[in-house]
């Protein structure tokens, strides 16, 4: 039985590179960049209108002028124009391109408009005032987003502005979630007294399409030849199998001899952690293979404090780590990394977690009243109120 961290290290050394594809920006949200994107020229291109009014020359409200006389409309989305008189005054558009010849905008606000004579009304004016400077906020060339970003609706603005009607992003894998158990029915079934809804395929869809993996499921019966016959077919068809159920010591959990027979290297099976300590991990030379175990807790915590980090070393993206406060003192004496269900709450600015009491690792409902899990290490047994641990949250 290895330690949590030696399995994290493990699955972390076998991550995949799935490549690169181009698709419209439009689909990409989620997905997680494989270019850098560049300014393609200034922003903004030119001395931006940033407010509604009119454009003047500072130098001639320096020397007492008040009341100007319009020359003319500078619009939003037309060439620009040039004041003729440098005394005068332009109307101009929120957005327009600032006039030629013109260096100050004045808002609406703060002038009066009669008989085409525009007379403001303010007795300070800074220089400048209400233009967006060409280039102020990034130069052709500079960096906008750089690769390995995940891609959010802050990057299809971007994407949009520098004209990238496609871009480059990480291939998804190919997964099968496989759930595996006679005592399983489907979601629209009624259940007999000995059995239970499958539930935990549809929680890894679930927890993967937050990856936008979009994963395939299936459901194999408790056959050991029925289990060796597909699982073969998986492991050429797939490049990552997810399996809830049937990695344990129980008489029908046939999964980690299945998966020998069939040549899949285990790399490791049984984790010193709680919940989820059968977890077994292993490959073949195009498909990699986590095992979690059939409790919905223990499937729950596996995918999050595994899979999910090498998802994201696959396709190169960081996960954030965090920590909170521990609420109320905890104990608990095992030799093992205890994943503690929590709820969080913010105190004083401060993430602060308070266990949530469940009834073990197969208390699905439980997962409802928590956010998340902190991992307590397996050296201690006493855990104080006040102290920092990791947190893994999933809302």
């Amino acid at each position: 039985m290895i330690s949590v961290q030696e399995a994290l290290q493990t699955i972390l050394n076998n991550t995949q590179d799935f490549g690169v594809e181009e698709i419209p920006f439009l689909k990409s949200v989620g997905r997680t960049l494989k270019e850098d994107i560049l300014a393609d020229r200034d922003f903004p291109p030119f001395n931006r209108v940033s407010m509604d009014g009119i454009a003047v020359n500072h130098r001639f409200f320096d020397q007492g002028t008040r009341a100007f006389f319009i020359e003319g409309v500078q619009a939003a989305g037309a060439e620009q124009k040039t004041m003729k008189v440098a005394s005068n005054c332009m109307e101009v558009m929120t957005g327009a391109v600032l006039p030629e010849n013109t260096d100050t905008i004045i808002r609406y606000e703060d002038v009066v408009i009669e008989n085409g004579i525009a007379t403001i009304s303010v007795h300070i004016l800074e220089l400048g005032k209400n233009i967006h400077s060409k280039g102020k906020d990034r130069a052709q060339g500079d960096l906008l987003i750089s690769k390995n970003s995940i891609i959010s609706a802050a990057e299809i603005g971007v994407l949009a502005t520098v004209g990238k009607p496609t871009v480059k992003v990480a291939k998804m894998p190919n997964v099968m979630i496989v759930s595996t158990g006679d005592e399983l029915v489907e979601v629209d079934e009624i259940p007999l007294a000995h059995q239970i809804r499958r539930s935990n395929a549809f929680t890894l869809v679930s927890l993967l399409e937050r990856l936008n993996i979009q994963a395939k499921t299936a459901h194999i019966t408790d056959n050991k030849e029925l289990l060796k016959q597909k699982i073969e077919t998986f492991l050429k068809e797939y490049d990552v199998l997810l399996f809830s159920g049937a990695v344990s010591k129980g008489k029908f959990d046939f999964l980690p001899e299945v998966f020998e027979e069939l040549g899949v290297e285990k790399l490791f099976h049984r984790v010193a952690q709680r919940p989820g300590k059968p977890f077994f991990f292993g490959k073949t030379n195009n498909c990699k293979v986590f095992g979690f175990p059939g409790n919905p807790i223990s499937t729950y915590v596996n995918c999050l404090v595994y899979f999910y980090p090498w998802f994201a070393k696959s396709v190169g993206f960081e996960l954030k780590e965090e920590t909170v406060i521990l609420g109320e003192d905890v104990s608990f004496k095992p030799q093992l990394t205890y994943f503690l269900q929590v709820r969080v709450d913010i105190k004083f600015g401060h993430l602060v977690a308070f266990p949530v009491k469940g009834n073990g690792s197969g208390d699905l409902a439980s997962l409802v009243e928590a956010d998340g899990f902190i991992e307590l290490p397996r050296k201690q047994t006493t855990f104080k109120k006040g102290e920092n641990y990791p947190v893994i949250r999933y809302r």
